[in-house]
């Protein structure tokens, strides 16, 4: 058993959050000895989904839907299996566009070093759009939509 102080620690978590999370009875077996919260392995497990959840974009309502399905047993793993199915498309999408930024952000380091090195932009306009070396070349048409996700470049 942990205390609220411990779990805090564990995930890095406000003691504030912890007690709303309570509130809004994502715990609904916490045990409490003489008032005083005591976590197990069923609410630190809890926990980590909830977080895992959080971090995928759902809110604390949706959340608390899940954790109500949950105590309602088997009839309700398929809604449940749906909801990760969900999730797990909405970061899919996020990694993409994510992975999209990146290839910019890597391709404007390697635009303001070469320019910096040149002392000017001419010779990377001479190479733009489509004589860049090939690293920075899958960097930029990654970056502007130009390439499929199987053509993604590593970023530098």
């Amino acid at each position: 058993m942990y205390t609220i102080g411990q779990v805090s620690e564990m995930f890095d978590i406000p003691v504030s959050t912890l007690r709303y999370y309570d509130k809004e009875g994502l715990f609904p077996s916490m045990e409490r000895k003489n008032g005083i919260r005591r976590f197990g392995e069923a609410e630190v497990e809890a926990l980590h989904v909830i977080e895992c959840l959080k971090a995928s974009g759902l809110e604390i309502r949706d959340i608390k839907q899940f954790m109500q399905w949950c105590s309602e047993g088997p009839a309700t793993y398929g809604v449940r299996r749906e909801l990760f199915e969900r999730r797990r498309e909405a970061v899919l999408e996020e990694m993409a566009r994510l992975r999209r930024t990146l290839a910019m952000l890597e391709f404007k380091c390697w635009y303001y070093d070469t320019a910096i090195a040149d002392g000017g932009e001419e010779r990377i306009a001479s190479l733009m759009p489509d004589r860049l070396p090939a690293k920075v070349q899958g960097l930029y048409d990654y970056a502007h939509g130009l390439e499929s996700r199987e053509a993604e470049p590593t970023p530098a």
